[in-house]
Order: C-alpha cells, then sequence, then structure tokens
C-alpha cells in the first residue's frame, strides 16, 4: 500500500510487540537512508494493534491484508501485488501453532 501497511506478526517469546515493530521500523529507516540516501521521518509514531485469538480470525485478518491492494485499485488479483505475502515469490509461515484448532477427544 502506498500510504500504511498491515502485519500479522507473532513475536518471540522474549520480545514485546513494542520491541517487534521498533526492529522493522528501525531497520526500514536505516537501509531507506543507506540504500536511496533518503532521510527524515517516514513513519508515524504510534501504531494499532489487535490480538487474534483463532484460526478462524487469522484467515479472516490475512485474506482481508491479502485483498487491501486490490480494493485500492492496485491490482486485479492479490497476488500480483509485488509487496504481498499473497504473492507467490514470498514464502509465508505456518499459522501459529497455538491459533490452530484443536480435536476434540471422542468420549
Amino acid at each position: 500500500m502506498p500510504n500504511h501497511f498491515h502485519l500479522l506478526i507473532t513475536p518471540l517469546a522474549d520480545t514485546t510487540l513494542e520491541k517487534a515493530l521498533q526492529l522493522i521500523k528501525g531497520g526500514f529507516s536505516f537501509r531507506r537512508g543507506k540504500e536511496l540516501g533518503q532521510r527524515g521521518e517516514v513513519w508515524e509514531t504510534s501504531f494499532y494493534d489487535h490480538r487474534t485469538r483463532s484460526a478462524e480470525e487469522y484467515a479472516r485478518l490475512r485474506d482481508y491484508i491479502h485483498q487491501n491492494p486490490v480494493r485500492r485499485g492496485l491490482c486485479e488479483k492479490a497476488e500480483d501485488f509485488r509487496f504481498s505475502s499473497a504473492n507467490p515469490k514470498f514464502e509465508r509461515d505456518e499459522v501459529p501453532q497455538w491459533l490452530k484448532p484443536v480435536p476434540l477427544k471422542a468420549g
């Protein structure tokens, strides 16, 4: 997206969400300066978060994220957007284990 991005992120056990985003934003800003010679602020000072609680919600949010560039008219199919995890050139992580449905035991 030209003016924002969405992430489905599971920080490592010893990392907070805030620290994970600081690393992502800081890493991008560093590379932007080094590779493109661009300086100055690029990020807003905050972010919005939402805790995903089920595999169904994860799938709904993933599909929403994938369809965002389609809704904005940036591509016809989500897989055609070059910056999207829907694009087959990117390897995606599995759904976090704790979100996967657990089969009920009989009896």
